[in-house]
């Protein structure tokens, strides 16, 4: 079974340097269009885990299994982050076009900060 395993540090590291500069690149080209190319990846990615934890061979279930697991779960994380980031740079980008924002996404968490 091929998995694309995310949990390895290289990989991990790779991923993590790719959606920063993915996120840089949207707050400088003030499009959340980067960003949101990152979501769409890892939300592909946490689906093609989920679908190959549903479909696992019955030799070598275990190994298999924590390491689909641990994929979901780095997925699941850099989710989080390019969605904060997306919002992040959406927002910018509202404020340099001056387009009204339908919601300020982000408000309730810069008031908490």
């Amino acid at each position: 079974m091929f998995i694309i395993d995310v949990t390895n540090p290289l990989t991990l590291v790779l991923l993590l340097a790719a959606t920063v500069l993915l996120i840089f690149l949207g707050k400088e080209i003030k499009k959340p269009v980067a960003p949101a190319l990152a979501l769409i990846g890892f939300l592909l990615l946490v689906l093609m885990h989920s679908i190959q934890l549903g479909i696992i061979p019955t030799v070598n279930y275990d190994v298999y299994r924590s390491q689909l697991l641990g994929c979901i779960t780095v997925d699941l994380i850099m989710i989080f982050v390019t969605f904060f980031g997306y919002l992040w740079i959406d927002d910018i980008a509202c404020k340099f076009y001056k387009k009204k924002s339908l919601d300020n996404s982000l408000d309730w968490f810069w008031k908490q900060v």
